[in-house]
């Protein structure tokens, strides 16, 4: 019983670890984000919110192809070894060129 439940338990940190939302705006697919930052939450993120202008960022809302929001692998293993303290997220904003 014990050997079924550890890598049940493991499949499903490793799977649910990762997230994006992605937003797509004007037009295709953008190739290379034309800005990507880090967003820094604490506490799981409960009740904290960061923006991202998109339209400042890529000159006018016209040139925005799509924005997204992504915690990788990477931010997930931060949250987890910090325990829900430190929880960051990724913002990229793909722009025309």
């Amino acid at each position: 019983m014990k050997r079924k439940i550890l890598p049940a338990i493991l499949c499903a940190v490793l799977l649910g670890g990762c997230s994006a939302q992605t937003f797509l705006v004007n037009g295709s697919n953008g190739e290379v984000p034309t800005s990507q930052k880090s967003q820094h939450f604490f506490v799981y993120g409960i009740g904290q919110e960061q923006e991202t202008n998109a339209a400042e960022v890529c000159g006018g809302v016209d040139k925005v192809i799509k924005v997204e929001a992504q915690q990788t692998f990477i931010n997930g293993l931060l949250g987890v070894i910090t325990f829900g303290i430190y929880t960051p997220r990724d913002a990229k904003v793909y722009c025309k060129m």
